[in-house]
């Protein structure tokens, strides 16, 4: 390769980042200003695109073979449901902002719990499905959209009144905030602070199920931050209430909005154990049940196409993991790849 294409190809790669860094600050700089400025947000919702909720549960349409979108329907569609419908177009009005392209067409999410929930699925082409159930369906993209959409739909409804005065609060057009008629207090969307980890003692990780899991399915341990925690401090804590286990470190993965039980913040970490103290003693009324899985066990979940049957969990059974766009699969996939450089030069791993 000459010196010449060289200096083109990088010359090239460097302007395709800086277009990328700008249009997010430009992305940044538009959604400011509709939560800023509610003419702007009315303007920008005329011509968007909504993602419809029916009493929090998604609209999703099939696309064969498994495959499901979220879909969204531009703003004169929707209002044209609503006219077919015999409902008020002034339900628009109750859009709530939740991204945007980097075109500027504006998305937002608008639930439709008082119309009736057959008609709209009937005009929509799509059903309204359980949240849980939806990250299930999803592709990772469209998830976190969606998480988003039904934490800031909840929060609007839980929220119509100040919790000080009792008099009714207002919401400004993006959905943004809301303000005490009264007294003039405004209040902002909330996330409970969630810590999840991943324990391993080196050479196995550390899974747990709740009672109400899918059969089969294990996941990352998890539990709330309490007030004056560090993250570290509730880690520790929530691996030795669940499942009796004293951690000795700690490293910091990523972080993901999570929908249940409410609007989560999860913190996601690796967490080690030493090996000579793995005896679990599983706090019956947290967990159904946690055990220890080899390298070889998780390879094959992560390779899984569809969950394991009904029946009691076996130790040489793989276990059926949370969904690909979830941190908890996130953390299990990044100890898996960690691991198998070095069981392969240890030979420990099956051909």
């Amino acid at each position: 390769m000459s010196a010449m294409l060289k200096k083109f190809l990088c010359w090239s790669s460097h302007l395709v980042a800086c277009q990328r860094r700008l249009s997010f600050v430009s992305r940044m700089w538009y959604m400011k200003n509709l939560r800023q400025d509610d003419e702007a947000c009315a303007a920008a919702l005329a011509t968007g695109h909504l993602f419809l909720f029916h009493r929090l549960a998604p609209l999703l349409r099939g696309h064969g073979a498994g495959s499901f979108t979220s879909p969204s329907l531009h703003y004169a569609d929707v209002r044209s449901l609503l006219q077919a419908l015999g409902a008020d177009e002034s339900l628009l009005k109750e859009s709530v902002l939740i991204g945007c392209r980097d075109d500027q067409l504006a998305h937002f999410c608008l639930d439709v719990g008082h119309l009736d929930r057959a008609s709209v699925e009937n005009v929509c082409q799509g059903k309204f499905v359980d949240v849980k159930k939806s990250f299930l369906l999803l592709s990772g993209a469209e998830a976190p959209l969606v998480a988003k959409g039904q934490a800031l739909l909840r929060w609007h409804q839980s929220n119509k009144f100040c919790g000080a005065s009792g008099q009714p609060t207002w919401r400004n057009q993006a959905g943004s905030r809301r303000t005490c008629s009264a007294s003039g207090e405004v209040y902002y969307p909330t996330m409970a602070p969630v810590v999840i980890v991943l324990v391993s003692d080196g050479r196995r990780c550390l899974l747990g199920r709740q009672a109400s899991f899918p059969v089969g399915l294990y996941s990352a341990l998890a539990g709330f931050c309490d007030v004056g925690e560090s993250l570290e401090e509730a880690l520790r804590r929530e691996v030795a209430e669940e499942v009796g286990l004293e951690v000795d470190g700690v490293r910091y993965s990523s972080s993901q909005h999570w929908p249940h039980p409410r609007s989560s913040f999860m913190l996601a970490c690796h967490a080690h154990v030493s090996p000579a103290h793995t005896q679990l003693s599983v706090d019956g009324s947290e967990l159904q049940d946690a055990r220890w899985f080899t390298l070889e066990q998780i390879d094959a979940a992560l390779e899984a196409k569809a969950p394991p049957g009904a029946g009691p969990a076996r130790a040489d059974v793989a276990p059926w993991l949370p969904p690909k766009h979830a941190i908890a699969r996130h953390l299990i996939s990044e100890w898996a790849e960690g691991r198998r450089p070095r069981e392969a030069a240890r030979g420990d791993t099956p051909a």
